[in-house]
């Protein structure tokens, strides 16, 4: 585990793989800790430079007061790379994420490419999240514990089928997310930067390749915003993928991957 501290906010980060090789730099979703980008890590680990990172108010990162704004996190961004010595990267994204990896490359020369997953540009087009999803998360039956209170909530960003061929790794997830998952307070202050998100008129500015993958299922945060990303974006290559939720990462993580690599080898 390595530190930056950016403004007095001491940030948590690991770095892993050769470091003379191009650096790919991994930005987590709300509330989410680095164990979501596991999958995508040891696909890569063996060529590239990989960094991943908590965002302030989640896992091993301080939690200062909020509400939090995605400069702030941009900025954590740029801070982290500069205590890891690292002048740009590959910088890969989902959810807010993705929106944290728009700001980076929009308010610093530093991003070699993007890869966007399940995120969204934010304005006033953007689809928002479903209803039945917002109760979901935030409708807990009073007499769930801790444990069964994240596994009714991560039921909107996972298939049903997965999450019950897969009891084992479900569980193992839950146990991460009670490890290093952003408290109450920090979500609140997380989400008010999703919120307030708004690049949707500053997308051509974003010059750099960019990858969108975005699942057809995705309850979070729907496959409309991937929609407006890839007509928005100068150069950008948009893969759906049938049938796949939001956290399309970890149930196809091995299709992920591959477009991933390909991406990242090709630019």
């Amino acid at each position: 585990m390595q530190y930056a501290t950016n403004d007095g906010v001491r940030l948590a980060y690991e770095r892993t793989g050769p470091t003379d090789a191009p650096t790919v730099a991994f930005v987590e979703g709300i509330g989410y800790g680095r164990w979501m980008w596991r999958w995508q890590r040891r696909a890569l680990d063996d060529a590239y430079d990989t960094i991943v990172w908590d965002s302030r108010g989640t896992g091993d990162s301080d939690v200062p007061e909020g509400p939090y704004t995605m400069s702030e996190m941009a900025s954590d961004l740029a801070t982290v790379l500069d205590a890891a010595g690292v002048d740009s990267a590959h910088v890969v994204g989902a959810s807010m994420g993705g929106m944290v990896a728009q700001q980076f490359a929009l308010e610093y020369d530093r991003a070699r490419s993007l890869t966007l997953m399940c995120t969204s540009p934010g304005g006033p087009e953007a689809a928002p999240v479903p209803e039945a999803t917002r109760e979901r998360l935030f409708d807990v039956p009073e007499d769930y514990d801790e444990r069964e209170s994240r596994r009714y909530k991560m039921a909107t960003a996972m298939t049903e089928s997965f999450m019950t061929d897969n009891e084992a790794l479900v569980e193992r997830i839950i146990d991460w997310r009670l490890e290093s998952d952003a408290g109450d307070r920090a979500l609140v202050w997380q989400n008010a930067a999703v919120e307030a998100f708004d690049v949707s008129d500053r997308l051509q500015e974003i010059r750099v390749p960019v990858l969108l993958l975005h699942g057809t299922a995705d309850r979070v945060v729907p496959i409309e915003n991937g929609e407006l990303l890839a007509a928005g974006l100068p150069d950008a290559e948009f893969v759906r993928f049938e049938g796949a939720p939001h956290l399309l990462f970890v149930e196809a993580a091995d299709r992920v991957n591959e477009h991933l690599r390909e991406f990242l080898t090709d630019d």
